[in-house]
């Protein structure tokens, strides 16, 4: 059942990619292709610290995964997201960090909350920065800027962990045996800005070969794209934010370019997040059948004899 939905994953996305590509093909052969290279590198460093911030936090709840094994569960899981329907991401996020004992409410809890802490961080960053870039989409979108107070204080420790053993008992579940630390937020906050910097230098290598102002650029890219990817979280009945995210990226980047090129910028980052999704997928999948060959190994009657003896023999 999993390797027929994450065939059904692949099409999706494969499909995406194809459909998106003549609209954006136009600008995208302007572009450097160092400036490509770097966008996708930039991108995949950003996912790598979102990983590390919900690892964080899965720890502070109890549950320390190693880095490989961490980066298996997000990156695969993540793959779910190109699939209609918000669901498919998450239970695969929970049930892929069950396989390695995480139990599921203690796995849902961390999603939930490093999701949390990724939009109330974007929508800071964003009414930071989009004021000095473009001020005209900061007052339109004003509003929304309004509900990051408030995740803050849910993101409290005492006042989140209250909530999410509440949430729990809702559903007649045990609840979390460990609360989130102060330690524990601060950390994962930190990894989860340094995403969000990385985001904007994806947006802005793309987007330096378009538009030569400087600093507005730079501002511009970062403020844009935290706060059309924080906002597409927020609407979950579109598959990993796809179509909302670009809608909003072009409305804030229109304030620098042309919606043509606005739109292809947006198009093109789409494209640039889709390779590094495929590519980290690959090799959350590799990663797998590593660690599957290596468990077989350790099960094995001839490790467990002859291996394991040598191993505890003087100077092994």
């Amino acid at each position: 059942m999993r390797t027929g939905l994450l065939l059904l994953i692949l099409g999706f996305c494969s499909y995406g990619l194809v459909a998106e590509w003549p609209r954006a093909e136009p600008t995208v052969s302007h572009l450097e292709v160092y400036s490509i290279a770097g966008s996708l590198a930039a991108s995949m460093g950003a996912a790598f610290c979102m990983m590390l911030a919900w690892r964080r936090l899965l720890a502070d709840l109890g549950s320390k995964l190693p880095v490989l094994v961490a980066a298996r569960v997000t990156f695969v899981s993540q793959l779910g997201k190109y699939v209609p329907g918000a669901v498919w991401s998450f239970a695969a996020h929970v049930e892929l960090g069950h396989d390695y004992d995480v139990p599921r409410r203690r796995g849902a809890a961390s999603v939930i909350v490093s999701l949390a802490v990724a939009v109330a961080t974007g929508l800071a960053i964003a009414a930071v920065a989009l004021p000095f870039a473009a001020p005209g989409v900061a007052r339109k979108y004003l509003l929304l800027m309004a509900v990051v107070p408030v995740i803050a204080v849910c993101l409290a420790p005492p006042v989140l962990s209250r909530n999410l053993n509440l949430a729990l008992r809702l559903i007649r579940q045990e609840p979390l045996e460990h609360p989130i630390s102060w330690r524990g937020l601060v950390v994962a906050l930190g990894w989860t800005v340094a995403g969000w910097l990385l985001f904007g230098l994806q947006v802005w290598l793309l987007l330096a070969d378009v538009v030569h102002d400087g600093a507005r650029s730079t501002v511009l890219a970062l403020g844009a794209y935290a706060f059309a990817c924080s906002v597409a979280l927020l609407l979950v009945v579109f598959p990993g934010g796809i179509g909302a995210r670009e809608v909003l990226l072009v409305a804030a980047l229109s304030t620098a370019l042309n919606s043509g090129p606005a739109l292809a910028i947006a198009l093109a980052a789409r494209l640039v997040t889709a390779v590094c999704d495929l590519t980290w997928g690959g090799i959350g999948l590799a990663l797998a059948r590593r660690m599957r060959g290596t468990t077989e190994l350790l099960d094995a009657p001839a490790y467990t004899g002859r291996h394991r003896k040598s191993a505890s023999a003087p100077g092994a």
